[in-house]
């Protein structure tokens, strides 16, 4: 039997559980104001992944159109700070 790391073992048993939405959605929120910047941070009520789709809610109307400009650039910055693609599409509510 080979050795791996502890580590190496964590993620293999991550890609594999039931819970591994729940987890990308919480590194998701995690890096979100890193990300996007503290005033975007501070004006969205919800940030969700569901079914690779990231589902962002805001009330501020003109936040709400820049986000929806921004869908494409967000979804690649998102992507290359998890360090992998969880994300397909990005929704505005």
């Amino acid at each position: 039997m080979g050795e791996i790391s502890l580590g190496d073992a964590l993620k293999a048993y991550l890609r594999k559980s039931p819970f591994r939405n729940q987890m990308n959605e919480v590194r998701i929120q995690a890096i979100w104001e890193k990300e996007m910047g503290k005033t975007i941070a501070k004006y969205t009520h919800s940030i969700r992944l569901y079914n690779r789709k990231l589902i962002i809610t805001t009330h501020v109307a003109p936040l709400k159109q820049e986000l929806s400009y921004s869908r494409e650039t967000i979804q690649q910055r998102m992507n290359e700070a998890l360090g992998e693609k969880l994300i397909d599409q990005v929704v505005i509510k």
